[in-house]
């Protein structure tokens, strides 16, 4: 055999070789998609939703560990994009973002939100 037949009959082979390999970072990909981002997109659509929800009454916990009484919702207009939620924590009143709410603790109304 020549160098030229050998090394077409290499070709060959390591083409048959890719598929297998492509199938293994797909079913990698999948994995990774399944194990990890669909739970916590499904997790922030969650959070978002029931940050979405507050209302006034509400008990909630900042990302900061603060325990407090929802007593005003203000909502961000167009220019202001920031919506601010004014809380009650014992003699205090604070105003926190609603981005900073970790979770709703008690809701007001039919709806639970730890369910």
């Amino acid at each position: 055999m020549t160098s030229g037949s050998l090394f077409l009959l290499q070709a060959a082979s390591g083409g048959s070789a890719l598929m297998p390999f492509l199938f293994q970072m797909a079913l990698i990909v999948a994995i990774f998609y399944f194990v990890l981002l669909r739970p916590q997109q499904q997790q922030r659509k969650k959070h978002q939703e029931m940050i979405n929800a507050l209302r006034k009454g509400d008990d909630i916990v900042t990302a900061g560990g603060i325990i407090g009484k929802v007593v005003q919702v203000k909502e961000g207009t167009e220019k202001s994009a920031e919506d601010r939620i004014t809380i009650e924590s014992g003699d205090s009143k604070l105003v926190v973002e609603r981005g900073r709410i970790a979770k709703v603790v008690t809701a007001t109304g039919s709806s639970s939100s730890g369910e």
